[in-house]
């Protein structure tokens, strides 16, 4: 099955992917295969066309919360499927190209053990990355995975950042941003560079599209830079020079550019401008880190960078944000505020849920606190140092909410040999 999808993959289009994967799952007695993909705020599972075009409407769009298809991408497990007239079992698969959630996989199968459980698990990962790999190319995808129309800040945004989630052995990093379809100027990067993860946020001024040119502006000179091996103050300097050569000092940027060392656990970073980043620790207490700021990247007032260090224990969170979290308020009320942003993060990492479900309901909550309006974009990056240890990969399997076929078993109350 694997190997012949595999084959075919090469030469067929997004559009294509549920025939072809449906004709070649049932090799291992698979049927009644749907793929959906959760739309840009994930909300939703939208399910792509197919050989299953009479699918009712209900069945084409699922929402996340209060459904057993939403709670399987929420934990990241398979999870039985609603009882059908047919034999056999049926499951709903979470999708997730590396460590990032691209929605289930809902499949019947004519065997109910662990050796079809297994299965299933390596078919939702090859269509995982056969997704991951066609997406960029797909209009297809892209409009099905939104309720609504981007504007041109968004198109450029989603287009330059990384995916939501990275994990190793070492580190697990979740982002998640709002206003997802009308973004303004946040932008978020992270990178690997041997044992150095890079960690990035910029925030640019104003709510235009000129706002939108400026992020994306920053966070390419940002990236530039430090493929040519540029210090922190240093890239922060290549995005004040090109800022104020394409703006003459009309138009700045803030931001937090950071560098952790996984061997040692140190933090280095450069405050331009910004909010500090806040470390959680222990789930018992948070504090900002502290360090002289420079100016705002783009104004040219001459404050000195200073480079600042903080020793992270392993389990510590450094949690980077834009000031639509916490200082956006409805009218007449109060902000949502950093106590209420840090609190939410301790007590839904302590009910023991991804950090992408985290996240993901951390800006649900902003958005309810706001009568799902917001003025400003909403950004949040959170970073787990685990240890140096690469090889453990264990707990940031857990943390990132990856599929197990060992843990789905155990749902399942399997037994594995």
């Amino acid at each position: 099955m694997l190997a012949n999808l595999l084959e075919a993959s090469h030469l067929t289009p997004l559009d294509a992917l549920p025939q072809t994967a449906a004709e070649h799952a049932g090799a291992a007695g698979f049927t009644d295969l749907r793929i959906y993909v959760a739309d840009v705020r994930r909300q939703h599972l939208h399910l792509l066309p197919g050989p299953y075009d009479a699918a009712p409407d209900t069945e084409r769009h699922i929402r996340i919360e209060g459904t057993a298809a939403g709670w399987a991408y929420q934990h990241g497990r398979l999870t039985s499927a609603a009882p059908q007239e047919a034999s056999g079992a049926g499951w709903w698969v979470p999708l997730v190209d590396g460590t990032e959630r691209l929605g289930m996989l809902r499949v019947r199968s004519a065997h109910d053990d662990a050796r079809a459980r297994e299965d299933v698990d390596r078919l939702a990962a090859l269509l995982a990355l056969l997704i991951g790999g066609k997406r960029t190319s797909s209009d297809t995808l892209a409009r099905l995975t939104r309720t609504e129309p981007m504007n041109i800040g968004a198109e450029m945004a989603w287009n330059l950042m990384p995916p939501r989630t990275y994990a190793d052995g070492r580190v697990v990093v979740s982002a998640s941003m709002e206003m997802a379809y009308r973004i303004s100027g946040d932008v978020y990067e992270y990178a690997v560079d041997g044992p150095l993860l890079h960690l990035t946020i910029f925030d640019a001024m104003g709510h235009d599209t000129a706002a939108g040119l400026c992020g994306a502006l920053a966070l390419g000179t940002c990236r530039s830079a430090r493929r040519r091996g540029a210090g922190l103050a240093a890239k922060g300097e290549a995005v004040e020079e090109a800022l104020i050569e394409q703006y003459h000092h009309r138009r700045y940027v803030t931001g937090i550019l950071a560098t952790l060392d996984t061997r040692t656990g140190v933090l280095s970073w450069v405050n331009r401008g910004h909010h500090p980043p806040v470390i959680i620790r222990g789930n018992r207490w948070s504090s900002h880190l502290k360090c002289r700021p420079a100016h705002p990247m783009g104004t040219g007032l001459g404050l000195p960078s200073t480079v600042c260090r903080e020793q992270m224990e392993p389990g510590d969170r450094i949690v980077l944000y834009t000031d639509g979290i916490t200082e956006a308020r409805r009218h007449g009320d109060e902000e949502f505020g950093l106590t209420r942003f840090t609190d939410f993060l301790i007590r839904h990492h302590a009910d023991g849920l991804p950090v992408p479900e985290t996240l993901r309901r951390l800006i649900q909550a902003v958005l309810d606190y706001h009568h799902g309006e917001l003025q400003d974009d909403a950004t949040v990056m959170m970073c787990e140092w685990l240890g140096p240890a690469l090889e453990d990969t264990e707990p940031a399997a857990t943390l990132a909410g990856l599929p197990s076929s060992d843990r789905s078993a155990a749902q399942e109350g399997d037994s594995r040999p």
